[in-house]
């Protein structure tokens, strides 16, 4: 039998230092991967790292600033080394910003679009360089459904990872000849602890209540995805958008 587990491969997690990313790398370190945290926030990738240590696991913390070309082509370059060769790239980091889109000023939009599309096309290509010479491997990019659905107040958001859904596209379609898969995973409204208390306000409350299963989504409730895109059983699949919402997106169209 095919062992189409991802023990003993590598990956690089941007945005590790709290939320999504910092669970991506506990679930993928604790499935025997090798694993390079990059954030702004080199002490919470240390604290990650011990932690890590202590389980018998393997994370290398890695400070990097998405946005910054400089600072992403050296992050990804000390992935590599220590790593030897990136396999799963989880291209997570991102902001996001609640405002009426009048009240929104240029340096909203630039530190939005800064680092939620320009910065994971970045890290995407700086891997993807890296990827064509060793031979391929998976970047999963983590976008939203809001990047083809709309709400107010976070109109530059959406529009972002709206560009992340098209980015993953077309670089599934220009690197599939490398052996490179380019796939993404659009989460509705997972808890996390940035959002924990909104969600036990009343207006939180009423909002759960409109999702079709009438709860927040965890973000354990992605790791069968990421698995699945991490590792072999999704080899012929590329540039697709796979949607982790509860069907939030379902009871809006």
């Amino acid at each position: 039998m095919t062992d189409h587990s991802i023990n003993g491969r590598t990956a690089l997690v941007t945005g590790a230092s709290s939320g999504f990313g910092h669970h991506f790398v506990e679930y993928l370190a604790g499935q025997g991967v090798r694993v390079a945290a990059a954030a702004r926030r080199k002490d919470r990738l240390d604290t990650l790292a011990e932690t890590a240590k202590a389980r018998g696991e393997w994370v290398l913390p890695i400070e990097m600033d998405v946005s910054n070309s400089k600072s992403v082509a050296a992050g990804v370059a000390a992935a590599h080394d220590a790593l030897g060769r990136i396999d799963i790239l989880v291209n997570n980091a991102g902001v996001t910003l609640s405002k009426p889109a009048l009240d929104q000023d240029e340096a909203d939009w630039d530190h939005i679009i800064g680092t939620n599309l320009k910065g994971a096309w970045l890290v995407a290509r700086e891997t993807a360089l890296l990827m064509k010479d060793d031979g391929g491997g998976s970047i999963i990019n983590i976008a939203s459904i809001l990047g083809f659905m709309t709400s107010k107040m976070v109109s530059t958001y959406g529009i972002s990872k709206a560009g992340v859904i098209h980015m993953t596209k077309s670089l599934a379609l220009e690197l599939a000849r490398y052996k490179i898969r380019v796939n993404a995973i659009a989460p509705g409204y997972i808890e996390t602890d940035l959002n924990r208390e909104f969600f036990k306000t009343k207006i939180g409350q009423d909002l759960i209540q409109k999702l079709p299963q009438r709860r927040l989504g965890d973000v354990a409730d992605m790791d069968g995805v990421l698995s699945l895109l991490a590792g072999d059983d999704s080899l012929y699949m590329t540039g697709s958008i796979i949607t982790v919402d509860g069907g939030h997106s379902l009871a809006l169209t």
